[in-house]
């Protein structure tokens, strides 16, 4: 028997539809190529946006085919955001920290149509064009708008219609398609659908997730070729809240939160490190700050002391994938919580959390066996929710979905009681040395400790008797240290035995990073596979 409700398609038209309708004067805040704040109304935005969705099918484009943008955060990606997906189309945000040789072969892949660009990034784009010749290029911001492979964005607009009307007949219609940070081998593409990312919005606007409201003003400084910026885009148009919009190597993001009066901010640890000296020296300019949202990588216990004890921000650590939309855990306290101390708490904001509402987890063993919740046992993280993919674009998932239907992460984790998660290490990054397993992710940590280590990354080289050993990679502050080796080495073997302590310590000035903010061990192991061989 079946119920008798509406059977109107999920859809982020929805979306926003009921921004424009309800919060018709909440803002929209980005920066001008002249470096000036633009703002808009997100009543401003809805009409722009469906101009554009009207522009774009009078371009010719087919329902389900791919456009590409080539962009910063700002209000036009935003509105791109929008029409691409309310055309029918499906909208590939580019990682623009990619090569033209890796971008080449991902815009072959996804055979985009066109792609529209960011002029204020345009000279990375022309490194691009050789490589992709025949794809019409669509232009904004564009100071110096002579340039022939552009038809400028807002002449674009004039000509079309802003009364257009979406035909988004099936939620399980593609909307997005989005690429791994190809961290441990080459990116693969993730086909989102207007079903997964609706139920994705709705879920991290639960109160113990994103925990957004209208009275928020959100500044999302994640790129939105990072799984479409966690999704925060949408939540805030959802529940009314604020957008500032702009890219974490912005020299004045401590101003711009100050000017806007951002409440609610969102970013990798390592951003959030980078700031802390600036934010401790100015944090009677910011007191609109009450929560920073943090993903990507573990966000070390001392970090989230210094936002939580002495600039009063609470933290909110998340985990998930590219190929979950990408939100899975979330890790804030719960009310029995509030009787630990500060240290106890600390401890539990820096595990990965519990998963949220519509994502199930479980940890089994190398036999596939399911493991108990006891915060002890060890076994890689499988998932399942409505917004997970169960296959990648054009290549399907092999052995990444279990005969049950559960997706494997090659996350190793804990879980405990309470069903918090905490990630040991990825499974491929595991260092095999004697028989003996080596956690690359702890000592990392360890490392982070250490007040002259300013990033650090442990890979594991081959060596002709143990199978493997490790190698630290450190990034430090003061270069003229004496025998740091020697340091670090002492500072390690408190809290490890005598053999995950690496062979060598590399000091370089800066660690290599992915297009997403993440340590990139690929071009690590590059470097220094064989030189350390034995």
């Amino acid at each position: 028997m079946f119920g008798t409700m509406m059977d109107n398609p999920l859809s982020i038209t929805l979306i926003i539809e009921h921004a424009n309708q309800i919060h018709g004067e909440k803002y929209v805040y980005s920066l001008s190529p002249d470096g000036k704040i633009h703002n808009y109304t997100y009543s401003n935005l809805y009409s722009r946006t469906m101009k554009l969705a009207d522009a774009i099918t009078q371009l010719g484009i087919q329902q389900g085919e791919v456009i590409g943008t080539f962009s910063s955060n700002n209000h036009q990606h935003l509105e791109l955001c929008f029409a691409i997906p309310i055309s029918g189309s499906v909208i590939h945000p580019l990682n623009i920290k990619l090569s033209p040789v890796q971008l080449s072969k991902i815009i072959r892949e996804a055979d985009d149509k066109i792609i529209f660009v960011d002029g204020m990034i345009y000279d990375k784009y022309v490194n691009l064009c050789n490589q992709i010749e025949g794809i019409y290029s669509i232009v904004f911001n564009l100071q110096n708008s002579q340039n022939e492979l552009s038809c400028e964005y807002e002449k674009l607009l004039t000509n079309a219609r802003d009364n257009y009307t979406t035909d988004i007949q099936d939620e399980n219609m593609a909307m997005a398609l989005c690429y791994t940070s190809g961290t441990n081998g080459e990116p693969k593409g993730v086909l989102y659908t207007h079903r997964s990312m609706l139920l994705h919005t709705l879920a991290v606007n639960q109160a113990d997730v994103f925990g957004l409201t209208e009275a928020d003003v959100v500044m999302p400084l994640v790129p939105l070729y990072h799984a479409m910026g966690w999704g925060l885009h949408y939540a805030a148009m959802f529940v009314g809240a604020d957008l500032v919009l702009t890219d974490p190597i912005n020299q004045h993001i401590i101003d711009l939160i100050a000017e806007t009066k951002v409440t609610v901010a969102a970013g990798v640890p390592t951003l959030w490190k980078k700031l802390i000296p600036e934010l401790l020296k100015r944090k009677n300019d910011v007191p609109s700050l009450q929560r920073i949202i943090v993903g990507g990588e573990p966000m070390p216990e001392d970090l989230i002391e210094i936002y939580e004890k002495e600039l009063n921000i609470e933290i909110r650590h998340a985990w998930g994938m590219t190929e979950m939309s990408p939100t899975g855990t979330f890790s804030i306290l719960k009310k029995k919580h509030q009787k630990l101390s500060d240290e106890e708490k600390y401890k539990i904001k820096a595990l990965q959390g519990q998963p949220i509402p519509g994502v199930q987890l479980r940890l089994v063993d190398e036999n596939q066996c399911i493991l108990p919740n006891d915060g002890i046992c060890v076994g890689e993280v499988q998932v399942k929710s409505p917004w997970t993919a169960n296959s990648y674009f054009k290549k399907g998932l092999d052995d990444s979905l279990t005969k049950d239907g559960w997706l494997r992460t090659g996350d190793l984790a804990t879980i405990n009681e309470d069903g918090y998660m905490k990630i040991v290490d990825r499974s491929k990054s595991l260092i095999k040395s004697g028989g003996e397993s080596i956690s690359p992710m702890e000592l990392e940590a360890a490392l982070l400790k250490h007040p002259l280590v300013t990033d650090s990354s442990v890979v594991g080289i081959s060596d002709e008797k143990w199978g493997e050993r490790p190698i630290a990679v450190v990034a430090i502050s003061d270069q003229d240290s004496d025998d740091i080796s020697e340091i670090l080495r002492e500072h390690l073997s408190k809290d490890f035995p005598k053999f995950w302590i690496p062979d060598k310590f590399v000091i370089v000035e800066k660690i290599p990073k992915t297009g997403l903010g993440k340590t990139d061990k690929v071009a690590i192991r590059r470097t220094l596979d064989g030189v350390f061989t034995k």
